[in-house]
């Protein structure tokens, strides 16, 4: 199996990707809005990628955090906040707000689920910084790391619950990111100690099954590599400080805060301790690179990837969405009165 997660060209296979996924076998897939027209295509999608490689717990991975980073989009799917409507209603009920962000996150699983995907890379622990970049902006839990570890872990059991498994992310933090990493390289010149500051939901939530890195650049732990090229960064901080012993992906490889071509990021992140590369956008000539770049996946990586998956399940209806979206505007509804 070749440690890598694609993405595809459209809403259906080509021939050409059939070819050659049945060939590279990659860990997973990547879904954005190009490959998601509606519930029976996307659904038909899903089955048909499970069918080419006979896993039924295959990794469909998509970005649906809710806000402006969601690929599944009204009319055709239910409409999600941002991680920021949690945060305003935990300033005026904590317990309210961690069970809103739980039904929400079980609602979206259930619908994850029905449409055959088992992995959203949901939430950010990226803890909010005044005067940062709003790459992270009103996806953020909150500002404080123990609000965000709490919101978090919620959403990861209300995803639990849905069938589907989340990914915390941006490990070691993007909260004090300058710049956007899909445009360019943040250097972040904090101090170790203050650092302490952004690991610290990682930290608490280190027990999750998956992770992702962040593209950027921390002075204090290693000033010449970002951290998803670090082996320092993954060893020291990621593996050893935050102790997060589940799959590790990279956040997308093809974002420009990285330098030299697709295969050589690829491998150099691998070669840093990344379990997964992450290729979000089709390309085969990148693909087939990132295929001949990389080695096997090991044994390790392999049982890391079985742990995140065991419990994905695939629905054949959204079950009790409904009411669980109902008891999140409820309560959602809290703050705005109080507002």
């Amino acid at each position: 199996m070749t440690p890598a997660i694609f993405g595809l060209s459209g809403p259906a296979l080509t021939e050409e990707e059939r070819a050659f996924f049945k060939e590279a076998d990659p860990a997973g897939y990547i879904l954005f809005g190009r490959n998601c027209e509606n519930a029976e295509q996307l659904r038909a999608l899903t089955d048909d990628l499970r069918s080419l490689h006979g896993r039924d717990r295959l990794l469909i991975s998509i970005d649906q955090e809710g806000g402006r980073v969601a690929r599944l989009r009204p009319p055709e799917w239910a409409p999600y906040p941002a991680g920021e409507a949690f945060d305003r209603l935990y300033q005026i009920a904590p317990a309210s707000a961690i069970e809103a962000a739980r039904a929400n996150a079980h609602a979206m699983a259930l619908e994850l689920s029905a449409m055959g995907i088992t992995v959203d890379f949901h939430p950010p622990l990226d803890v909010r910084q005044p005067n940062a970049h709003d790459v992270i902006g009103d996806r953020a839990l909150g500002s404080d790391p123990v609000q965000v570890a709490a919101i978090g872990r919620a959403i990861l059991d209300g995803l639990a619950r849905g069938g589907v498994t989340g990914c915390i992310k941006h490990m070691p933090g993007h909260g004090r990111s300058m710049a956007d990493t899909h445009k360019e390289m943040p250097t972040v010149t904090a101090s170790a100690e203050e650092l302490e500051h952004d690991i610290a939901p990682f930290h608490t939530l280190a027990s999750a099954p998956m992770g992702m890195t962040g593209h950027l650049l921390f002075t204090a732990w290693d000033a010449d590599n970002p951290a998803t090229l670090s082996s320092k960064v993954i060893a020291e901080i990621i593996r050893g400080a935050i102790g997060f012993d589940g799959l590790l992906l990279t956040d997308d490889i093809d974002m420009e805060a990285l330098e030299g071509t697709i295969p050589e990021r690829s491998a150099k992140a691998h070669a840093a301790g990344c379990d997964i590369i992450l290729n979000c956008w089709g390309k085969m000539d990148d693909m087939r690179g990132i295929v001949e770049a990389l080695p096997t996946m090991s044994e390790a990586t392999a049982a890391r990837l079985d742990r995140a998956l065991e419990s994905t399940q695939v629905r054949d209806d959204l079950g009790e969405a409904a009411d669980l979206l109902a008891k999140r505007d409820a309560l959602l509804n809290i703050a705005e009165a109080a507002a």
